[in-house]
């Protein structure tokens, strides 16, 4: 029995030494010295052999490391996981079990710093990416798409092996065309992402075609060049000599002026170098006397022009790819130009559907004035407070109606019917009393606009109110990295193009309809028939207001809503009418179309000036009215000539 104890306290005492027998320990314990003053430039075959060794502990062990919970007992250099504790520290042996308490002076804690943290970093991927926690596994490989390194190529094959996964299998063919072993197996991997358009694919062949700009007597066998350039032709003189100083083949050049004040400081008995000063009557001559005195150390080097001269025509200047192998630079060339095409495309079908997205809301904006404008003749200059008046419904139904969706769906009838009203309302007091007295119309609707955005001032304040899109509308519809376009404009177009069937079935279905383009035909023919021109003109006047409610309801879902609203659109508006054709609805819609896509196609080609983009577009319409007096599409018959 007392050997039986005896047996036991030995195994009992010898646990802590086979705990610190395992791989992980055994290279903590041999490269002690070495971790105690570790650093960037000597840790690393340290980190990659304890990654390597496949230690179950190894990556609880550099986690710790890096998260400095890692030390060693000075008195016999057991490494173990540390924790504070108090007065000193509470530790755990290298496979997590608990191993008692030391004071502070007991351990020395390792504090690595950021170099070797950033080793110890790449080291864990290769645990991270084999993590059964997909979000793990997630953070690593962003990780490394982060900061990617040729030594993460190995690590992401072995996960790969274990488990197949696609965004893993991108990123390692990523990290080959950049870090692969060879060049075969580089190009294969450029030439397997095909017609892919990524970002990540781009940023990753930038480099391999990137260039240095060098200078070199004779080029050596080897050189990856990208072009030969040639001083005054493909890159100034000046250009080309400063690139030779900057790399120190050549003195710095010397300007006229300092040469000038160099050789009157040398002059001694008339003469410079020996050279009479009344020799000194040609750049020539002085370039040769500046020399003489370099030759004599008498001035500090300097190139003369004839020197400058000479010097460039000693060096050929070269363009070199940063990356060595012309294969790669090739194939990675030849990647980056087709999808360069690709993207040209993508941005022209981009461009597109902006311009019509644009051309939808000017198309809202502006079929409630071409009705009003077509049939009444009437220049409203309060169009735009209709939309603005509509915005603002909006935002008073969704603060009595919490969701959005519900919200909008009431807010539209409920602006058609307010502006409506409102529309009838000023067409009873006001533009009916001044029928066939444009300048005075005009006056009176530009008057009631100011009158109606100090209103909105005074109830709503000056602050931009939001009106909320729902939930279902957020983000936007992607086609690719470059193609997409946001779920409210989509939204939008589809509105408008209701409203375009609703609008043609009202005109060519109904009384209303049949009316109203007998009165925009011919008023007093229609009168002389039975119809109520007073009465069509009420109501095609609130229908024109109505719209620009609803218009006011869609467009108030992205831009902000404010009192000046309206202003924003009643010049686009009236240029859509007047472009697209006066009382047409085909004409608006061209209208809406050609407006929108100019007006993109300027953004376009001048991005940092959207002021310069509405004065050209404005310039462009003047020029096609006078080509075009009637628009894209003119009324015919009696209307036209009105």
């Amino acid at each position: 029995m007392r050997f039986v104890l005896i047996l036991l306290a030995v195994l009992a005492s010898a646990l802590p030494v086979l705990a610190q027998g395992t791989p992980a320990a055994q290279i903590l314990s041999e490269n002690r010295a070495l971790i105690e003053r570790s650093s960037r430039q000597t840790i690393g075959p340290v980190i990659e052999a304890l990654a390597a060794s496949g230690d179950a502990s190894a990556a609880a062990i550099l986690d710790a490391w890096a998260d400095r919970r890692l030390g060693f007992r000075e008195s016999d250099g057991t490494f173990f996981l540390i924790e504070p504790a108090d007065g000193g520290w509470a530790l755990r042996d290298l496979a997590g079990a608990p191993a008692g308490t030391a004071g502070r002076g007991e351990i020395a804690q390792l504090r690595p710093n950021s170099g070797v943290r950033g080793l110890i970093a790449t080291a864990l991927v290769r645990f991270q990416l084999a993590d059964p926690d997909p979000a793990r596994r997630s953070a690593a490989l962003a990780s490394i798409a982060r900061d990617p390194a040729p030594e993460h190529l190995e690590p992401l094959r072995a996960a790969l092996a274990q488990a197949p996964d696609p965004a893993m299998a991108r990123l390692e063919r990523l990290l080959t065309l950049r870090f692969g072993a060879s060049a075969a197996e580089r190009v294969a991997a450029i030439e397997s992402f095909g017609a892919d358009l990524g970002l990540d694919l781009r940023a990753a062949l930038n480099p391999l075609v990137a260039t240095r700009r060098t200078a070199v007597e004779s080029a050596p066998e080897g050189l990856n060049i990208a072009r030969e350039l040639v001083p005054g032709r493909d890159l100034p003189r000046e250009e080309a000599y400063d690139l030779l100083v900057a790399e120190g083949l050549a003195p710095a050049r010397l300007s006229r002026t300092a040469l000038r004040e160099t050789l009157v400081a040398q002059i001694r008995d008339g003469q410079v170098a020996g050279i009479p000063v009344a020799a000194l009557d040609s750049p020539e001559a002085r370039d040769r006397a500046y020399t003489a005195l370099e030759a004599r150390g008498l001035v500090p080097p300097g190139a003369t022009e004839d020197e400058v001269t000479a010097t460039l025509d000693r060096f050929r200047f070269l363009d070199l790819y940063a990356e060595p192998d012309p294969a790669v630079t090739e194939a990675a060339s030849a990647a980056l130009a087709r999808i360069g095409r690709t993207v040209g495309l993508m941005q022209a079908a981009d461009l597109a559907l902006d311009a019509a997205s644009l051309a939808s809301i000017y198309f809202l904006a502006a079929i409630g004035l071409a009705i009003t404008f077509g049939v009444m003749r009437v220049i409203n200059m309060a169009h735009g407070e209709f939309i603005m008046m509509g915005a603002y419904t909006g935002y008073v139904v969704q603060q009595w109606i919490s969701d959005y969706t519900i919200s909008i769906l009431v807010a539209l009838p409920l602006a058609f019917a307010v502006t409506f009203a409102a529309g009838v309302a000023m067409e009873r007091l006001v533009i009916r009393h001044l029928y066939r007295r444009p300048l005075e119309t005009l006056l009176a609707t530009f008057g009631i606009s100011i009158a109606l955005q100090q209103l909105a001032k005074n109830i709503f304040g000056t602050q931009a109110r939001p009106l909320t899109a729902p939930a279902w509308l957020d983000g936007a519809l992607s086609f690719n990295d470059v193609v997409s376009i946001s779920y409210i404009r989509i939204a939008i177009f589809v509105l408008a193009m209701i409203f375009l069937g609703v609008f043609l079935f009202i005109m060519t279905r109904t009384r209303l309809g049949l009316e109203v383009r007998a009165v925009t035909q011919n008023p007093s023919m229609a009168a002389s028939m039975g119809i109520n021109p007073d009465r069509i003109n009420m109501l095609t006047f609130g229908l024109g207001s109505g719209i620009a409610g609803i218009a006011g309801v869609a467009i108030g879902l992205f831009a902000k809503v404010t009192s000046e609203l309206g202003q924003d659109y009643i010049v686009q508006s009236f240029m859509t009418v007047v472009v697209g054709g006066v009382g047409n609805i085909w004409g608006t819609l061209a209208g809406a179309a050609m407006i929108g896509g100019v007006q993109k196609g300027i953004e376009w080609l001048n991005p940092s000036n959207t002021l310069a983009a509405q004065t050209y577009m404005i310039l462009f319409i003047i020029i096609f009215i006078q080509f075009r007096p009637r628009g894209i599409v003119a009324l015919k018959g009696r209307a036209a000539g009105d």
